[in-house]
């Protein structure tokens, strides 16, 4: 069965602080939606470790750090960065900018579904190659 996905319009650009996050409810999903500056990036509200709330993290360059335990997220993959022993992604969703607002696109076919992504994993298994081509693994 195919996914019905569609765009969703969130807010105003000037509604997100540079370097900033916000999370939001968008068709069943919460998502926390970044102002890079140059960009907007939105990744599910909830790191893959314990749920913390990523739109209330850090944000460094494209990475945001969990306030509850520190695990650093990758806003434009999902993969979690900075614990190679545990690999896991937070869900992330396509962003656009047009007329001043910023737009999430969504499935509809059931929020709940598995996190995993293929980008994620794909970022994961060379993370975890390279770590094993240096001897850090």
């Amino acid at each position: 069965m195919k996914e019905a996905k569609r765009w969703i319009r969130v807010t105003n650009v000037e509604n997100i602080p540079l370097r900033e996050g916000r999370a939001v409810e968008v068709g069943g999903h919460i998502v926390a939606i970044f102002n890079l500056g140059d960009r907007f990036l939105a990744v599910g509200n909830r790191c893959p470790h314990r749920g913390g709330p990523l739109a209330d993290g850090i944000v460094s360059a494209a990475t945001v750090v969990c306030p509850l335990h520190g695990w650093k997220v990758d806003l434009t993959t999902g993969s979690v960065t900075n614990q190679p022993e545990n690999p896991q992604c937070a869900k992330t969703f396509p962003t656009r900018m047009e007329a001043g607002m910023v737009f999430v696109e969504v499935s509809f076919a059931n929020p709940s579904v598995d996190s995993t992504q293929p980008g994620c994993l794909a970022s994961i298994a060379q993370d975890l190659s390279l770590n094993r081509i240096s001897g850090e693994a």
